[in-house]
C-alpha cells in the first residue's frame, strides 16, 4: 500500500461520486489528456474508460510512478517530472484537456505559472483543476469581495471560471483538515493585450501589499500621482484595492508599460 507524502501534499481521491462528476465536467471522447499528479491512478483508470485518445501523466513521485506503470495502456505516457518544470507545450500540436488533483503547497504556482507563461495561442482546451477551498475561493471571487485579489485578477485575465463541486475531506486518503473544491477554465476569446504578464504581477502586488490601506500610496508609488490617470480611470483613491475591478488593473498594467516605454 502506497502511503500519502505530506511533503509533497498529496491526498489521494478515492470518491467514485465525486471522480465521475469531475470526468463528466467535458466531453473527453477521443481527446489528448494531461493529468498532473495523478497519485494512484483512480481518475486515470476512470478517464480512460471514457476512450482518450492519448493521456499523459505528469507525476514527481518516483515510488507513484511505479505503481502507475501497471495501467498497460497504449495510449498512457508517463512523465517521472516535476510539473513545475514540466514543458506541456512539448505534448502535441493539438490542444489537450488538463486534469489536476494539485499538490496544495504549491496549486497557485502551477496556476499562475501557467497564465504567465501562455501565448496568444493555448496549449489547452479546459483545465478541470482541484483547488484547496481557501484557494479556490480566491480564484472565483469578484472585486469588493474580502476574497478577491492578486489571484482572481491574475486568472480571470486569460480564463473563463467557472466553479464546478466542493469536496469534503472524506472523498480523500488520507483525509485533509479542509474542504477542496473543483474549477473548470476555459481559454478567454478576446482579453486585454498586456506585453508582458510579470507586470501584471507586480502592479496588483504593490496595491494588495497593503490591501487594507487605500489606493493612494500604491498609485502614486507606481504613477507619481498622475491626475490624467485618475480622471481616464475615475479612480476615487480613498478606496481600497479590493474596490477596483479587474479590468482597471489589466488598463493599470498597460499604462505601467506605456511608462517604461
Amino acid at each position: 500500500m502506497i502511503k500519502a507524502k505530506k511533503s509533497l501534499g498529496q491526498n489521494f481521491l478515492i470518491d467514485k461520486n465525486i471522480i465521475n462528476k469531475i470526468i463528466n465536467t467535458v466531453p473527453i471522447t477521443n481527446k489528448e489528456i494531461l493529468e498532473v499528479g495523478p497519485g494512484t491512478g483512480n481518475l486515470t483508470r476512470e478517464i480512460l474508460k471514457n476512450n482518450p485518445s492519448k493521456m499523459y501523466l505528469v507525476e514527481k513521485d518516483n515510488l507513484l510512478v511505479e505503481s502507475l506503470r501497471e495501467i498497460t495502456d497504449e495510449r498512457v505516457k508517463i512523465y517521472n517530472e516535476d510539473i513545475l518544470k514540466f514543458n506541456e507545450n512539448s505534448l502535441s500540436k493539438k490542444k489537450i484537456i488538463v486534469f489536476g488533483n494539485l499538490p496544495y503547497n504549491i496549486s497557485t504556482e502551477i496556476l499562475s505559472s501557467w497564465i504567465i507563461n501562455l501565448k496568444n495561442d493555448y496549449w489547452f482546451s479546459d483545465l478541470v483543476l482541484m483547488f484547496q477551498k481557501e484557494v479556490a475561493d480566491r480564484i472565483i471571487a469578484q472585486f469588493n469581495s474580502s476574497s478577491y485579489g492578486r489571484l482572481s485578477i491574475l486568472a480571470n485575465w486569460r480564463l473563463n471560471i467557472t466553479k464546478i463541486c466542493d469536496i469534503p475531506p472524506e472523498s480523500f486518503s488520507p483525509k485533509p483538515k479542509i474542504q477542496s473544491t473543483v474549477i473548470h477554465f476555459t481559454p478567454k476569446k478576446r482579453f486585454v493585450e498586456i506585453k508582458d504578464p510579470l507586470n501584471l504581477e507586480k502592479i496588483t502586488q504593490i496595491f494588495f501589499s497593503q490591501r487594507r490601506k487605500m489606493l493612494k500610496k500604491p498609485f502614486n508609488k507606481i504613477f507619481n500621482g498622475n491626475t490624467d490617470l485618475l480622471n481616464k480611470f475615475n479612480l476615487d483613491l480613498n478606496l481600497r484595492p479590493q474596490n477596483i475591478d479587474c479590468d482597471t488593473y489589466y488598463k493599470l498594467t498597460i499604462e505601467y508599460e506605456k511608462l517604461r516605454g
